[in-house]
């Protein structure tokens, strides 16, 4: 199976910066999409960030400019670069990744846990 590992989430400032990172285990064959979600308090998660397979990106309005998707494929793992902070950016970030695994072709969704970031003003 698949494990999706979410970590560097923590209490930001204002105008400060934070790293996420995604990190992905067990028995992939290819990546077909990797996206970062965010859900707030009483909010519907809504996507930030989109990675393709094929390495193109796609940014949510809310975090143009200021938040970065990007992937290591030596170590399995999928960054979100936030700078510029700004309270609203506090939520539940969410990876998500669209991917087969070696046991069959079917593209499968998987979630990680998530990891929690919090803005103070």
């Amino acid at each position: 199976q698949v494990q999706l590992v979410e970590s560097g989430g923590d209490l930001g400032h204002a105008g400060g910066s934070l790293r996420l990172s995604c990190a992905s285990s067990g028995s992939i064959a290819s990546m077909y999409a990797m996206r970062w979600y965010r859900q707030a308090p009483g909010k519907e998660r809504e996507l930030v960030a989109a990675l393709t397979g094929g390495g193109i990106t796609s940014i949510a309005d809310s975090v143009k400019g200021r938040f970065t998707i990007s992937r290591d494929n030596a170590k399995n793992t999928m960054y979100l670069q936030m700078n510029s902070l700004k309270p609203e950016d506090t939520g539940r970030y969410y990876c998500n990744y669209d991917l087969s695994l070696r046991s069959g072709p079917a593209i499968l969704r998987y979630w990680g846990h998530g990891t929690q970031v919090t803005v103070s003003s």
